[in-house]
């Protein structure tokens, strides 16, 4: 049976990334991220509720994120759930339950960002038909193809 582990958020930071480095040299850069709420109670009054979740970032992206992710700045954040356990010196069995980011996206206006820092994102650009080079029409790919249009009927956004 197949099996999925994705999340998506958006909120705004809690803390500042804190950048540090493993004993190998990889850099990790850890941050909360708080995710606003609203629900009905029994009575019928709306109540706000936060949610709070731990997220890690790792190697170049977290090196050239860190600076970027500030308290209260706006992100959206996709990636998996993980579950990590460990014992204390007292003996405690302690959980501490993760978001191991795999894109990260600044939201807001650049003016928003520290110093108008870019919106970045951690995996490549994916080509998508509703970014910049859309064309409706499909008279790109026909001149990729060298196709006059009346040749290619089965393009998938025609």
């Amino acid at each position: 049976m197949a099996s999925l582990n994705k999340v998506m958020l958006i909120g705004n930071a809690g803390k500042d990334a804190d950048l540090r480095y493993t004993a190998n040299g990889v850099a990790t850069a850890t941050f909360s991220l708080a995710v606003n709420g609203r629900q009905k109670s029994a009575g019928g009054e709306w109540q706000d509720h936060t949610e709070w979740f731990n997220v890690v970032l790792f190697a170049e992206t977290a090196e050239r994120l860190s600076q970027y992710i500030t308290k209260g700045k706006p992100l959206y954040v996709e990636g998996r759930q993980q579950t990590r356990s460990w014992t204390n010196d007292d003996g405690m069995k302690n959980y501490r339950t993760e978001v191991i980011a795999q894109t990260i996206q600044l939201l807001g206006s650049r003016d928003d960002a520290q110093g108008g820092a870019p919106n970045v994102e951690r995996t490549e650009r994916k080509a998508s038909p509703r970014g910049s080079g859309y064309d409706r029409s499909g008279q790109a790919a026909r001149a990729a193809y060298g196709a006059s249009g009346d040749d290619i009927d089965d393009l998938p956004f025609e």
